[in-house]
């Protein structure tokens, strides 16, 4: 009778397909940070170029001095913004990197074991393979050895 083929090291393959499930929404929630952050840093040169176009004055119109300096503050102050958040995109950027290599290795991991597991059921159902052989082949020399029980039409060619 053939023998269900059991994987000694089931368990640890959940653990690695949940390892690698949990990978996985890692970098999804490292890129989704790092698209808000992209997000935020258009904004802001958004409203820098806005600002820009706010100093800028019609031909033949006063220069107003009071708003030119509030928009050099303001200016001053997105640049600062904008030099923070060009930081923090390199930082979400770093984070989707490892993100990305935690889940490579999480894949190869679970890659590892369901190969191994591959083999194991190939040895599995070659060794049932030679062991019916083996099974069939003793039947075979039974049936030789104890001859025909009823005689049939071959027997009684046989015998003249």
């Amino acid at each position: 009778m053939a023998t269900r083929f059991r994987f000694r090291l089931e368990s640890l393959l959940k653990l690695r397909r949940s390892l690698e499930e949990a990978a996985q929404r890692a970098l999804a929630r490292a890129l989704a940070d790092l698209d808000q952050v992209r997000g935020r840093l258009a904004q802001l040169h958004q409203a820098r170029n806005g600002a820009v176009e706010a100093r800028r004055t019609p031909l033949g119109q006063r220069v107003d001095l009071d708003l030119w300096r509030a928009v050099e503050r303001y200016l001053v102050a997105l640049e600062r913004r904008i030099a923070e958040a060009g930081a923090q995109v390199k930082a979400a950027e770093a984070r989707v990197a490892a993100a990305r290599e935690a889940l490579v290795r999480a894949h190869r991991a679970h890659l590892m074991l369901i190969r191994l597991k591959e083999r194991r059921q190939e040895q599995h159902n070659l060794e049932e393979l030679r062991l019916e052989a083996r099974e069939l082949d003793e039947i075979a020399v039974l049936r030789y050895r104890l001859g025909p029980s009823v005689p049939g039409p071959a027997a009684r060619e046989g015998n003249p």
